[in-house]
């Protein structure tokens, strides 16, 4: 009746909430024709109520064929109606249309009923965390059995699934304690269920294996280490019995007949080669050769350790490293302490650069760094202004005081950058110290721009540089710094600045301030003014 109904209320135009319906599809409450049939209207003719029963059978005929014309005009399927023999009266006709409203409602409700169901369908099942645990313990005691990939392989996939599904789940979020330490003792499930995932993918990975990569990788690493440490004489004399008895292990789980022919660090690594395409050329299997590649996974741990036991340059304490490398042979009987510092100076009077470099690299006392680089400074050598350079270019400060000792004129392009480094003021001191000792006129301007920077403490600083240099074109912003900076010591420097420039105009400008409010600015002034009475006309001597 169902497919029959909805094309028959489309018809009539009557829907179950219009107020007009009755409940009534086809026939008056009066047994009359309903009014309002499309194909009525549209002829235009109405049917009486009270006719014979010849007429009804023809009023049947004429819903009959409605009823196609609507199956037509919606292609859905409709049940033929019964054909009326006639004889029917209104109140069957009435019976039938209260049928079929019937009908109707309960298959309205059906659908009602049935909506809900079609939008949880997508729905995940409700899980407990219980419920998840168990599984998870299923798993693990699969993985306890696993012995072979396969197995493990099979777990993987396992926690794989299990891990989408603990994903998807609705899981109670921890209850929100009154204070942290409540917070901290709370259960997540779901972070308890992620650990435990955790935890056994590490127990499958840790079951997995043995593997020949393993072994080739051992090896390798034996070569580099071979290759890329640095031995003393004792250590070379060690690496031959551990390579040696790697290659008997070898051939012991290979059948193979590999022989140690080298006898230096690279002689040896190429003597592991054969170890090493041996493995791979037996493309020996985790499960069905896991006795042999534990065998040759012990060799390599033999090997490593051996090689570890042997003497290497790091090995050493620093004074067996200067030993080894003949820096105490110049000694005699010596009266200096200690033996470093009286090598050193012995070293120095040799004019041998290359002993005292060594001192100040391998020597790390305060001490010693002092004395190796008043050393260098006085030897002055290029292979110590190599040194001091290298140094300077990572900010190395007594190496750069040793550039500007040393008048290394090599070193201002390095310094020069070094001068707007506002951020650490240390740094700027020296490098300005060490520019005006070098007095190489690239630095005037850098050095000018800085007297009138922030620090009050390292604006004297650039003035007594400028000073040093003796350019003249320091004078203008030396005497600007003069007369306007607001540090007393600043404008002190910039007198004595000045001074040394020695010209006639820094000289007026200096002695113009005899009479200045600082004491200390009054010298400097004084100091100038006697050199013009004096007439000297070049830089004065503190």
């Amino acid at each position: 009746m169902e497919t029959l109904l909805e094309p028959t209320r489309r018809l009539t135009g009557m829907s179950d909430d219009d107020p007009d319906n009755d409940g009534s599809a086809e026939t008056g409450a009066d047994g009359a024709e309903p009014e309002g049939s499309e194909e009525t209207e549209r002829d235009g003719s109405e049917t009486p109520a009270d006719e014979g029963s010849a007429d009804g059978a023809d009023a049947g005929e004429e819903s009959s064929t409605e009823t196609d014309e609507v199956e037509s005009e919606t292609d859905e399927p409709i049940e033929d109606a019964p054909a009326d023999d006639g004889e029917g009266s209104s109140t069957d006709g009435e019976d039938s249309s209260t049928d079929d409203d019937d009908e109707t409602t309960e298959t309205d409700d059906a659908a009602d009923e049935g909506e809900p169901e079609a939008e949880t369908e997508g729905d995940v099942p409700a899980v407990s965390a219980e419920e998840l645990n168990a599984r998870l313990d299923e798993i693990e005691t699969e993985l306890d059995g696993a012995e072979t990939e396969a197995d493990l392989d099979r777990v993987d996939a396992q926690l794989d699934e299990f891990e989408a599904d603990v994903e998807a789940a609705t899981l109670p979020e921890p209850e929100e304690g009154d204070d942290d330490d409540d917070e901290e003792d709370a259960v997540d499930p779901r972070e308890e269920l992620e650990s435990r995932i955790s935890d056994l993918r590490d127990e499958v990975e840790e079951k997995r294996g043995p593997y020949a990569e393993e072994v080739v990788t051992d090896v390798e690493e034996a070569q580099s280490t071979l290759r890329d440490t640095r031995w003393t004489e004792r250590g070379l004399t060690e690496l031959a019995a551990p390579v040696a008895s790697f290659l008997e292990d070898v051939n012991d789980a290979l059948g193979t007949n590999l022989q140690q022919t080298g006898s230096n660090p690279e002689g040896l690594a190429s003597d592991l080669d054969g170890a090493v395409e041996a493995v791979e050329s037996r493309d020996l299997d985790p499960d069905e050769d896991d006795e042999t590649i534990r065998a040759l996974l012990e060799a390599t741990d033999a090997l490593a350790s051996g090689l570890d036991d042997a003497q290497e340059w790091d090995d050493l304490e620093t004074h067996e490293k200067l030993e080894a490398q003949g820096y105490y042979d110049c000694l005699g009987h010596y009266k200096d302490f200690p033996p470093e510092w009286a090598a050193m100076k012995e070293w120095e009077q040799r004019g041998n650069v290359e002993m005292v470099l060594l001192a100040l690299e391998s020597l790390q006392s305060d001490f010693m760094e002092r004395h190796a680089m008043e050393t260098l400074v006085r030897m002055n050598d290029q292979a110590a202004f190599d040194e001091m350079h290298q140094r300077a270019n990572k900010r190395d400060k007594p190496a750069i005081e040793a550039l500007g000792t040393m008048a290394a004129d090599d070193a201002v392009e390095t310094l020069v950058e070094y001068v707007d480094a506002d951020s650490d003021p240390a740094l700027q001191k020296v490098t300005f110290k060490a520019l005006g000792r070098i007095g190489h006129p690239d630095a005037v301007q850098p050095l000018a721009n800085k007297l009138v920077m922030d620090d009050d403490n390292v604006r004297p600083i650039a003035a007594r540089a400028l000073g040093l240099i003796g350019d003249t074109r320091a004078v203008g912003p030396l005497v600007d710094t003069l007369e306007n900076d607001d540090s007393d010591n600043v404008r002190a420097a910039a007198a004595w600045a000045l001074r040394q420039i020695g010209t006639e105009e820094a000289l007026k400008a200096a002695a113009a301030h005899a009479d200045d409010r600082s004491f200390i600015v009054q010298s400097e002034a004084d100091k100038a003014g006697d050199a013009l009475a004096d007439g000297e006309a070049e830089a004065t001597t503190a």
